[in-house]
């Protein structure tokens, strides 16, 4: 199956949870929990050295607020990117959050997220 076939409303259904998780995990600073739903391209992209320094380091991954809006959705190829308008509990403004969505071995899987 490809994700790109699924209706935006079905996307959201999925991607919306994925987005809140990485909420939680990334604010908790609990590396496994945040790369659960990964890729295993994405997860060995990402080591736990690099990632516990962000989430020690950084202010706005450690500070996410639940308050966020959809903003749209991207399809190319055999993925999806999910976009969200995000804020910070701690930080004045706003920021994109970007969720790339796809399959692996039948299963949904984050191949991408980030905020800018």
């Amino acid at each position: 199956m490809n994700i790109v076939e699924k209706t935006d409303e079905e996307i959201r259904a999925i991607a919306e949870p994925l987005w809140r998780d990485l909420l939680k995990y990334s604010n908790e600073g609990k590396y496994g929990e945040f790369v659960k739903n990964f890729s295993a391209s994405l997860a060995l992209a990402m080591d736990q050295v690099r990632a516990g320094h962000q989430f020690a380091n950084s202010e706005l991954a450690r500070n996410l607020s639940d308050d966020f809006d959809y903003l749209g959705i991207i399809r190319r190829g055999e993925h999806v990117t999910v976009l969200y308008r995000q804020r910070s509990t701690k930080k004045a403004g706003e920021w994109l959050g970007r969720l790339v969505l796809g399959y692996e071995d039948e299963k949904v899987r984050i191949f991408g997220a980030s905020i800018f």
